[in-house]
């Protein structure tokens, strides 16, 4: 299968990164649990991946196992306006945020049907947060410390209705609009790692997070005092540089080094 050969790809490439750890959500024998990634294996995680866990002591092949989204969020963040090479917002304010549903969501390799009149959708490569402990009004300090690691994602936006409805929900969170990496990854310098969306695999986004207006700890700790963030929810971080149109059958990479990579097929 071709998406494991991926995740096996992301995963050495990772090794030589340390203190990295890669984790995956998957079932196996009518069993949904959590489990560490190294190369083709998998060694299941014993208890709450959240809060106190042990990795056991056998592996089992990552052929055998259905990789499951990494995550069920009871909420999906999403920042807008992060870089300046796409949409600057303005520092000293609060960042600007949106909702994405977790029914939007899809992993890595399964194909984005668009809505029936969806006519100009744009891909948004981003990095994109998962909460690891509940937080309520918390400082940048106990908001950093709250983000359990990282995966990828694609803030898939229909730009016509982002224009012209009341809020950005039908723009940003239809069906299959939020595609995202089938693996957590713990240990990254996610304030400074680089992003690349590849259209048809040619470059059409890159740049580093260091490039980031309001920056992870920010961003939840300010979600925090609104919301309270529970193990497992989301943020999508936002995108940089430029985005275009997708045609029926483009094919939408993207990539941060050290994290992972979604891939996925859209169709009209």
């Amino acid at each position: 299968m071709k998406w494991i050969g991926a995740l096996v790809a992301a995963s050495c490439s990772v090794s030589a990164w340390a203190n990295v750890e890669q984790f995956v959500r998957y079932e196996y024998q009518e069993q949904i649990r959590y489990g560490q990634l190294k190369g083709d294996t998998i060694t299941p995680i014993v208890g709450d991946i959240f809060s106190e866990y042990r990795v056991a002591d056998k592996s089992i092949s990552l052929a055998d196992v259905e990789i499951l989204l990494p995550t069920q969020p009871e909420k999906v963040f999403a920042v807008g306006m992060n870089f300046r090479s796409h949409a600057a917002s303005h520092p000293d304010l609060p960042p600007p945020m949106f909702l994405k549903l977790p029914s939007s969501l899809i992993l890595s390799g399964q194909p984005v049907h668009a809505p029936f009149d969806a006519r100009n959708v744009h891909f948004e490569g981003e990095l994109v947060l998962v909460i690891g402990k509940t937080l309520h009004k918390a400082d940048q300090e106990e908001a950093e410390a709250g983000i359990f690691g990282v995966t990828v994602g694609n803030d898939l936006t229909e730009r016509s209705w982002q224009g012209s409805d009341l809020q950005w929900l039908r723009a940003k969170a239809s069906d299959g609009f939020g595609p995202i990496a089938k693996t957590i990854s713990r240990g990254v310098d996610y304030n400074n790692v680089e992003l690349t969306t590849k259209l048809n695999g040619t470059i059409v986004q890159q740049e580093n997070t260091t490039f980031m207006i309001h920056s992870p700890k920010k961003v939840v700790s300010y979600l925090s005092h609104y919301f309270t963030l529970k193990p497992g929810d989301l943020v999508f971080m936002g995108t940089p540089g430029k985005t275009k149109a997708l045609k029926d059958g483009d094919m939408i990479s993207v990539s941060i080094k050290g994290v992972g990579e979604v891939n996925n097929t859209i169709y009209f």
